[in-house]
């Protein structure tokens, strides 16, 4: 499919685009490009493998700015990466994709959008704002989440999943490594180096690098807050282990005397007066008693329990 740029996409035949002299958007799939790639008359030769598209980047060529996309799936980031290529000059951009990305988002911003100012970088502009049009609704979905986790664990309850806070803290670093990426694209746009855009325009891919540089901002600010929670987590474990030693160590030592009466009694000497004596069993019962509450009224004063 190819549009030219007016004050909405308007979609062309043929190649009529290439007489009206306005900046077109073409989306042609890996097959049609190898098939009408001279038409476009971009002096290139991109045969983009989804295989060896493993980043979001953009080459300056001599007359050309070619380069792909590699987007992380915002609902599973364990999901592969959707992948598409493109090439662009001063007269349009050319997207080269098989997933069907590229047509959706391309719709959408036929249907949505209208501008006063047509131009190939104010929609640059768009298509690179809709790549990550929902991320600041999903990073605060996340912070609320981890905002979430830290009160479990500081009142105490056992609906912690520390297995979560390790997926979050992994979606985020993939979000992260992208935003790096965007923003290095926005600079090689920004930069001009071939003279494609209008200077006046280049203000848009400065407000998308500003845009991103937040983004990544606020990923990175997650990122840390996983880190918190996770020490947060291990710290109460360590407080609930100490306090559980704390009271075997009291109990241990509020019953040691009486294990030393019992080794002291259990010793099977043939003349031990106790033994025979009426009394000696109730006697060690009640003396065992107050061992007990002498040691616990010493430990509650100390506050050792």
């Amino acid at each position: 499919m190819i549009y030219t740029i007016n004050e909405t996409l308007t979609p062309v035949k043929g190649d009529a685009f290439a007489a009206n002299g306005k900046p077109f958007v073409a989306i042609l799939t890996k097959s049609e490009w190898k098939e009408r790639r001279d038409r476009f008359d971009m002096g290139i030769e991109i045969d983009p493998e989804e295989s060896e598209i493993v980043f979001t980047k953009a080459e300056v060529n001599y007359d050309s700015i070619t380069g792909t996309f590699s987007i992380p799936n915002r609902d599973d980031f364990s999901q592969k990466d959707t992948t598409f290529a493109f090439a662009l000059d001063e007269k349009g951009i050319v997207f080269i994709d098989d997933s069907g990305m590229v047509s959706r988002i391309v719709g959408q911003i036929q249907n949505e959008k209208k501008w006063r100012m047509p131009s190939l970088e104010r929609f640059i502009y768009d298509f690179l704002d809709r790549l990550v049009s929902g991320d600041q609704q999903l990073l605060s979905r996340y912070e609320w989440e981890l905002y979430g986790m830290e009160n479990i664990i500081t009142r105490d309850e056992e609906l912690f999943g520390v297995d979560r806070v390790n997926d979050i803290r992994g979606d985020v670093r993939d979000l992260h490594n992208h935003y790096e990426q965007l923003l290095d694209m926005a600079e090689i746009l920004e930069e001009n180096e071939n003279n494609f855009f209008k200077k006046n325009n280049l203000r848009y891919f400065r407000l998308f690098a500003n845009r991103i540089e937040r983004l990544r901002d606020t990923s990175a600010g997650i990122s840390e807050y996983t880190m918190q929670i996770r020490d947060l987590y291990k710290m109460h474990l360590d407080i609930k282990q100490n306090n559980i030693m704390t009271i075997l160590t009291a109990v241990t030592t509020i019953f040691m005397p009486l294990t030393l009466i019992v080794g002291w009694y259990g010793m099977n000497f043939r003349y031990m007066p106790e033994l025979e004596y009426r009394w000696s069993y109730p006697i060690l019962a009640v003396l065992s008693i107050i061992i007990v509450g002498i040691n616990i009224y010493v430990f509650k004063k100390k506050k050792w329990m």
